[in-house]
């Protein structure tokens, strides 16, 4: 099967030129059916996993009553632009690159993983059980499809996730772990200019947390908090009765996040302020992905594959996280950055590089073709 790169970019058009951010679910519907339909084309399961307020996932075999997997592939459907986006700048073609709202992460990594899946010999898939998980709400940590991933990824020996290479075309190995707090404030108002002495001040209190998780980042390590929003207070003139703060951490070393998640939450038991209360709680968390022995295995096939498709392997370690995370924590080999090479990831000069996405195609039924054998 020739690879023609109009009718990829044909196909990849329309999954740009719609808004699905997350917990947009009109748009993450859109995404769904039509990936849906390129799946029934080739004759696989289609399981619609309803996720609540953030809409549907999809979870697609080729051998649906086969008890373990293979391969699991992972990709995702949301997009961090809010609704408007896709009107104000639809996909463009410009030289060797393409542009629009996750044209690279990651619609390309999803339409690649068709692409190649399509390419696949017969007797690969019938040595393969493979199962494609594409969920809804990634962009913001997983947090309504996580378990579900989870589940089908106890079922697997290997993952593969089809996010974006990096800009010089690297795969990665491993990704460093997040987490995201909420903390709110409450204090007790009181009138500014007569009597600000009765009041106990949220947003004091909130400052002094600011200074304390500060000080907890270890560049060295390379665990790092940063209270990325604010708000709080109903005036100038009323001392603040409420505040509220969103931290995001971000570690390698999964034990010693465990230690610094100790001490963030035991700030809530010794206010800095008297009077004032403060609640933390973890709303979002991926661990750190780490290689284990299994995964350099894993890394070697891969690099194998490049030399037999002529893609140079390099990998990186990363500080972003995706859903490889969470499957490499269970302990199965996990690699990412199967989608074609892109860059400029969440910001209106996103891209795709289009004399990636053949090769790219190639890489991934080369890997899943040495893993049948």
């Amino acid at each position: 099967m020739s690879f023609s790169l109009q009718s990829y970019l044909d196909e990849l058009r329309p999954l740009i030129d719609l808004d699905c951010g997350t917990l947009t679910k009109s748009g993450i519907e859109k995404v769904a059916t039509i990936l849906s339909e390129k799946y029934q084309q080739l004759g696989w399961t289609i399981k619609r996993i309803d996720l609540g307020d953030a809409g549907c996932g999809l979870e697609i075999r080729n051998k649906p009553e086969a008890e373990n997997i293979d391969v699991m592939l992972i990709g995702h459907m949301d997009t961090v632009f809010p609704e408007g986006t896709a009107a104000e700048r639809p996909m463009t073609v410009t030289g060797d690159r393409a542009y629009g709202p996750g044209v690279s992460d990651m619609k390309s990594g999803l339409l690649t993983i068709i692409y190649a899946l399509r390419q696949l010999d017969h007797h690969v898939l019938d040595k393969l059980s493979l199962c494609v998980c594409m969920n809804p709400d990634e962009e913001i940590g997983s947090i309504y499809s996580s378990k579900w991933l989870a589940s089908v990824a106890k079922q697997s020996t290997n993952v593969l996730v089809a996010e974006a290479a990096r800009a010089d075309g690297s795969l990665v190995k491993a990704r460093k772990g997040m987490a995201h707090y909420e903390l709110n404030f409450t204090g007790k108002a009181a009138h500014a200019g007569n009597e600000p002495e009765n009041g106990r001040s949220a947003i004091s209190e909130m400052a002094n947390w600011i200074v304390a998780i500060d000080q907890m980042t270890n560049f060295e390590s390379g665990t790092t908090f940063n209270v990325g929003i604010v708000s709080g207070g109903s005036g100038a003139n009323v001392v603040a009765n409420h505040a509220k703060a969103i931290v995001d951490v971000r570690f390698w070393d999964n034990n010693e996040y465990a230690e610094a998640d100790k001490k963030l939450l035991s700030l809530t038991k010794k206010p800095f302020i008297d009077g004032v209360t403060t609640t933390a709680e973890r709303v979002a968390h991926k661990p750190a992905m780490v290689p284990s022995t299994d995964t350099e295995s894993l890394m070697k096939l891969v690099e194998q594959a490049g030399e037999e498709t002529g893609v140079k392997v390099a990998w990186q370690a990363v500080g972003g996280g995706s859903d490889a995370n969470n499957t490499a924590a269970l302990g199965i080999p996990s690699l990412d950055g199967f989608g074609p090479i892109g860059g400029a990831f969440h910001s209106t000069d996103e891209y795709l590089e289009l004399s990636s996405i053949e090769p790219r195609i190639c890489l991934l039924k080369q890997v899943l073709t040495k893993l049948a054998h």
